[in-house]
């Protein structure tokens, strides 16, 4: 069994930054690629970030250059740095792990809302 927490949204203002925190407790050995997804009421959930145990990494098109996803050691808990956030960033950010077996888990959420 998994379970992943997520800390650190809030309300930012156009060009601010804030950094996500996913911690994953339970069965933390079982796990390969972790990283985070989004979902706005005008969107699908989509693809923000994702790292695997190994260090590859890869960005949704609306992150890259200006959001770093980064992992502890330990393997449990992994970073979302967000840059020079917008507008169209506001959404509800989901962390997300994937183990060995293929079988994914989400945490509860958490909102990020860029606004003035």
């Amino acid at each position: 069994q998994v379970r992943l927490v997520e800390s650190g949204g809030g309300l930012v203002q156009p060009g601010g930054s804030l950094r996500l925190s996913c911690t994953a407790s339970g069965d933390i050995f079982a796990l390969n690629r972790m990283g985070f997804y989004r979902q706005s009421p005008v969107k699908t959930r989509e693809l923000v970030a994702t790292t695997t145990a190994g260090g590859n990494t890869n960005y949704g098109d609306s992150g890259k250059g200006r959001f770093t996803i980064s992992r502890d050691n330990g393997l449990s808990t992994v970073y979302l740095q967000m840059n020079d956030l917008k507008p169209e960033d506001t959404a509800v950010y989901y962390c997300n792990a994937v183990d060995f077996l293929h079988r994914d888990h989400w945490g509860q959420g958490t909102q990020v809302t860029v606004s003035s």
